[in-house]
């Protein structure tokens, strides 16, 4: 059982995928847009605002089908940020070039995450395993159970969990897993919102059913949740067992190969703009996306740059962090998605591992690598952890590793001395909205905006991963060709849920593992 990964989606391990909202811009009041738009033929252009997962991951989109039918579209892509990646970013040690790069944001994807997988194939990125480590749950008052790899310690598992539950889970993880496969094929189906697409899967159950109540109602134990299960979904979103939906839950125990790329996963996006074409502007905020006129279904976008025309707009950053002025007929239709507010702490230690003390154990007891947390001691009195996750993430150096920590607050210097016996070297912080709060909930915010205005981050309260913003982003990329250009990432006008996506008559590079986009 493997916990640093835990996410078939994508995503983190140690920092499951951070979903991290980035406010990428800042609000700007304006009135009149026919003043000063920039001279451009809109019936061409399209805007793509964020460069992150589903950002450059749509430009990608965009460009396959200009390759393959000769489709005439320019591609502008915007971002705040000083680089490609968004969710995705690195840091050095030191700020050290010369010493591995340590991931802030999303750390892993799996092989199931077919169009990162890919992607790292089709660029001759290298990709490279990640490190089993030995994993402890920590309670804020006692370590409750820990295992590695061997027998024995899969009998400790066995003896406090029974075998029922974790074949139980493991039987759910892998129905959900299969489900969510059928989204790479080539006979995928388009959704027009989140709940057609639940339906379509099967999942309403499970996001509308918190995950403690769900798996409690398939026979998995109170205490495999409570401990295992939690462990999960808090190093993964942050959050409890009683407060996220079971698809959240179930996804977050859900991770097989876990890989990263070597330097960064960054990497993958870059290379996604890199081989789109679209032209990039970096540190370049946007203020307002609205209509030319009340007649026109033209979009105008304001930015740093001044004003364009364009003939459709693909919003892929989460609405309510950008500060983006839009109509309020389009605004009010997002419902607002809260964050969950993230301290990500990466630091260096001579200290080979946590100090045994902190956890309660004797001097010179050897603790867990990575110490998940679970907070169901303080749902019953008791303390509560003081981190989400704490982990070693291998050596930057000769005698010095790296280490990551979430957490709900600040972790002090002091804290930091104690935990590591004063042997702390660099440190680096992070505070993040990482992850969109995931509670039981059958409302999602809308795919379609308004003609011509898509919102890619509509899948996030369904899944939060950097590979399911690319299929998100697939999706809307075909829904917008369908609707503007008669066409489609294949050519082919795309079905809802339920109805085959190709006649037969396009079979285009399909190889013995087709991925729908990718292939045709």
């Amino acid at each position: 059982m493997r916990f640093h990964a835990i996410l078939l989606l994508l995503p983190p391990s140690l920092a499951f995928q951070l979903p991290f909202s980035i406010p990428f811009f800042r609000p700007k009041s304006y009135s009149t847009l026919e003043d000063d738009i920039q001279p451009s033929p809109p019936s061409s252009r399209i805007a793509i605002i964020g460069a992150g997962a589903g950002g450059s991951s749509a430009a990608f989109w965009i460009s396959k089908a200009k390759e393959r039918f000769g489709l005439e579209v320019e591609i502008d892509v915007y971002e705040r940020a000083s680089y490609i990646g968004g969710r995705s970013t690195v840091v050095y040690p030191y700020s050290n070039s010369s010493l591995p790069p340590l991931e802030l944001g999303a750390s892993i994807f799996v092989p199931a995450n077919k169009n990162l997988w890919r992607a790292a194939e089709e660029f001759n990125l290298t990709r490279e395993d990640n490190v089993d480590d030995d994993v402890g749950i920590w309670d804020g008052d006692k370590l409750l159970v820990s295992f590695g790899g061997g027998w024995w310690d899969t009998a400790k598992v066995l003896w406090r969990y029974g075998f029922l539950s974790p074949r139980r889970t493991s039987s759910l993880v892998r129905n959900m897993v299969s489900r969510y496969l059928t989204l790479y094929t080539l006979k995928s189906p388009r959704w027009n919102n989140m709940s057609d697409l639940a339906v379509h899967l099967g999942w309403e159950d499970l996001v509308e059913t918190s995950t403690s109540s769900y798996l409690v109602k398939q026979g998995v134990s109170a205490s495999y949740v409570n401990e295992l299960v939690e462990a999960s979904t808090r190093v993964n979103y942050g959050q409890n067992v009683d407060d996220i939906h079971a698809l959240g839950g179930t996804v977050s125990m859900a991770a097989e190969g876990a890989i990263h790329i070597k330097g960064g996963n960054y990497q993958l996006f870059e290379q996604f703009l890199n081989h789109s074409g679209a032209n990039v502007y970096l540190n370049t905020s946007v203020a307002s996306i609205l209509p030319k006129s009340a007649t026109s279904q033209n979009w105008v976008v304001r930015s740093d740059r001044g004003s364009t025309l364009y003939k459709a707009v693909i919003l892929a950053a989460p609405f309510h962090t950008t500060h983006i002025a839009l109509p309020p007929a389009v605004s009010e239709q997002i419902l607002q998605v809260p964050y969950v507010h993230l301290h990500v702490t990466l630091l260096t230690t001579t200290s080979p591992s946590a100090n045994p003390t902190y956890f309660n154990l004797s001097a010179g007891s050897k603790v867990p690598a990575m110490m998940l947390t679970t907070n169901f001691g303080a749902r019953n009195g008791g303390k509560k952890p003081e981190f989400n996750s704490l982990s070693y993430h291998g050596l930057v150096r000769e005698g010095e590793w790296a280490v990551k920590i979430f957490s709900k607050e600040r972790i002090s210097d002091g804290w930091l001395q104690q935990m590591f016996d004063g042997q702390v070297g660099w440190v680096h912080r992070k505070e993040w909205d990482a992850y969109p709060r995931l509670p039981p909930t059958g409302s999602f915010p809308p795919i379609k905006l308004e003609h011509g205005f898509y919102y890619v981050n509509a899948f996030e309260p369904f899944i939060s991963t950097m590979e399911t913003e690319t299929v998100a982003s697939r999706n809307v990329v075909d829904l917008l060709l369908n609707e503007e250009f008669s066409s489609g990432i294949c050519g082919i006008t795309s079905p809802t849920p339920g109805e085959e996506l190709f006649s037969g008559t396009l079979q285009v590079g399909v190889g013995e593992d087709p991925v729908f986009g990718w292939d045709c």
